[in-house]
């Protein structure tokens, strides 16, 4: 005789097709909304740029396809209750969208050396978005650990983006990087001393030197900043991380 199927499974089955649908337009209107950033740049250059928007677009889209697809994944894994991305996460998603449309426009230096302030006020928003979305969080009863997680994440990367950005334009030498590969080193050691990988209590310092980061490396991009200046600032920025990050991993290994 075939298997039965109870009404539980089948509501369950339902709930999944709903949760996946629902999450996939969610992602896809985020995917909309960067071609027509993408478009808006494209209408902003001048006719001798028009190859660099066809460099910019496509890095744009990778960057993004594959954070929705890193996303995908943890959004299924969560309670039948949670249908969609929710609310706090829909503004982290914003923000990835000006994270990859900003990383698209590394594939092209005159582009993003032309269009310096539009970068920084892009940088501007979504710094501006990174202390929304927690506020939207608590007022929404919608925080999550796969928020938590996303949000983080995507600060890590914003990072590296403005360091790439700042590296492509000769602003700041090579050693700027090691700004943007901080977090990944940290993670990449945790591999072999799990310690590492294991939960910091709550700290203002950790999001003050992170919100600096981000404020100091912007200003290093600012066309108007002076030009002995994007050094000395991406420099107390990496200051700030390397001290943090031995508090942590200090803190880590006593309690290991």
């Amino acid at each position: 005789m075939p298997p039965t199927v109870s009404n539980q499974d089948l509501a369950e089955g339902t709930t999944r097709v709903t949760r996946q649908k629902r999450i996939g337009m969610e992602l896809g209107l985020g995917g909309i909304v960067l071609l027509a950033m993408v478009v808006a740049l494209g209408l902003l250059t001048t006719e001798a740029d028009v190859g660099a928007f066809s460099q910019v677009a496509p890095l744009a889209v990778a960057t993004y396809l594959g954070m929705a697809v890193l996303l995908w994944r943890p959004l299924m894994r969560r309670p039948h209750s949670q249908s969609g991305l929710g609310a706090a996460n829909r503004v982290t998603l914003a923000r990835g969208v000006l994270v990859a449309l900003m990383a698209g426009t590394l594939a092209d230096p005159a582009l993003l050396a032309a269009h310096g302030e539009w970068l920084f006020a892009l940088a501007l928003v979504a710094l501006a978005l990174d202390g929304v979305d927690g506020w939207v969080a608590r007022r929404t009863a919608s925080a999550s650990a796969v928020g938590a997680r996303f949000d983080m994440e995507l600060d890590a990367f914003f990072i590296l983006v403005l360091c790439l950005a700042l590296l492509v334009l000769d602003r700041v030498g090579p050693w700027v990087l090691a700004i943007g590969i901080m977090r990944y080193a940290f993670v990449a050691a945790s591999w072999r001393w799990h310690w590492l990988a294991d939960d910091l209590p709550e700290s203002f310092r950790r999001k003050a030197v992170c919100v600096w980061q981000v404020a100091a490396l912007m200003l290093a991009l600012l066309p108007a900043t002076p030009d002995n200046l994007p050094s000395w600032l991406a420099a107390t920025a990496l200051a700030g991380l390397a001290g943090s990050f031995a508090v942590d991993v200090r803190w880590l290994y006593r309690h290991r």
